[in-house]
């Protein structure tokens, strides 16, 4: 698509946007906001989303072919001019958060959303263990380290590499100076998304943090939990000296003691094998396919599954209700631990929603807590 012909669909575009608002304003006035309570599959179809007949096609398309999804966001001209293809702005005014303590006496997650630079949006979950003081602080300085990288490296995968390693060298540092025995001992899983341009989306992590993208209405996967239970994880423990044992539940545990084998702090675990190097992963947005990007800590994702997650959040209204609606979710399958969670939408907000939602009745209703 040449520079003249984009900017000129974008022009002649407000007027078609403007235009469908107005015959479309009568429904959405009409249109009732569903209770933050579990969706069964009989819930009905919102007008705004499917045609009055009944026949479950989409009602309304912008000029794009983007789904008119109800949140309204400028096109971003000059990503779209760099990609050929138009690319609407992610707004962090938009994006829907919630933490529940669950049946702890502390809540240790810890989560954030910023605006780094003028193209790239910051997202992270932190999940601590052994008191909050490591999530606290990736909370407070991660994104500090991301920036400084940023100014260095055009790589977002690297970036987000040396900012987990620096991160953990300048915790170690803070829990020897710190008076605070229990510092030392304290650590944490860390989930980061980093998106460029409204496009380029980079995830990195450690532990068990989990992020998804909803595509198609189907999860999608960014990234694998840290476990003893995958093979190449368990080698290096082993390597490094440190054993796996397993806890009365069956869960194994790093030196019988942490359930993951990456995060940042537990630094008395980090001659055994426990590295904060992350695993990160790559995606290329496709708007009119891609409803939301969900960051989620363990005592949502080992209760509900990516692709309950993915149907939840498709049933609906907007991103604060759907957080809300998820994390109500994880409570009632039995989660006794923090339940925090991050949803952004993008274009394709509202175009996927199933008619039904296929729930496991297998679910593990043991304890996910790290300790043995």
């Amino acid at each position: 698509m040449s520079t003249a012909a984009l900017i000129n669909l974008v022009r002649n575009g407000g007027y078609q946007v403007r235009r469908r608002a107005l015959l479309t304003s009568r429904l959405l006035q009409d249109e009732k906001r569903p209770a933050a309570a579990g969706y069964s599959s009989t819930s009905e179809h919102r007008a705004s989303r499917f045609e009055a007949d009944g026949s479950g096609r989409p009602a309304t398309w912008d000029t794009f072919g983007i789904w008119d999804n109800r949140i309204d966001e400028p096109i971003l001209l000059p990503p779209s001019i760099k990609y050929g293809k138009p690319i609407p702005k992610v707004s962090l005014t938009n994006v829907g958060c919630t933490s529940h303590i669950g049946k702890r006496k502390e809540n240790e997650d810890r989560f954030h959303y910023a605006q780094l630079t003028e193209d790239i949006l910051y997202f992270a979950v932190y999940d601590g263990h052994g008191g909050a003081a490591a999530a606290d602080f990736c909370d407070k300085y991660m994104e500090k380290y991301i920036k400084e990288f940023l100014t260095q490296d055009e790589n977002l995968e690297n970036v987000l590499n040396k900012a987990f390693l620096e991160i953990n060298k300048a915790y170690e540092s803070h829990a020897h100076l710190s008076a605070d025995a229990t510092v030392m001992n304290a650590g944490t899983t860390a989930t980061v998304a980093l998106l460029r341009d409204g496009i380029e989306l980079v995830v990195a992590s450690v532990g068990d943090s989990r992020a998804l993208l909803c595509r198609k209405g189907k999860a999608m996967k960014l990234t694998i939990d840290h476990t003893p239970e995958r093979k190449e994880e368990k080698e290096r423990i082993r390597k490094c000296g440190g054993f796996v044992a397993w806890n009365s539940l069956g869960q194994p545990h790093v030196n019988g003691r942490l359930a993951m084998t990456r995060s940042i702090g537990d630094l008395d675990l980090k001659n055994s094998g426990v590295i904060a190097q992350p695993e990160t992963k790559r995606v290329q947005l496709h708007h009119a396919d891609d409803s939301f990007l969900v960051l989620t800590t363990d005592g949502i994702n080992f209760m509900v599954n990516s692709q309950e997650i993915c149907d939840f959040i498709n049933q609906c209204h907007d991103p604060a209700e759907a957080a809300n609606v998820v994390t109500e979710q994880a409570i009632q399958y039995g989660t006794e631990d923090n339940s925090t969670i991050i949803i952004v939408p993008f274009g394709a907000w509202g175009k996927y929603k199933n008619g039904e939602i296929n729930f496991s009745f297998s679910r593990s209703f043991a304890s996910s807590g790290r300790w043995a």
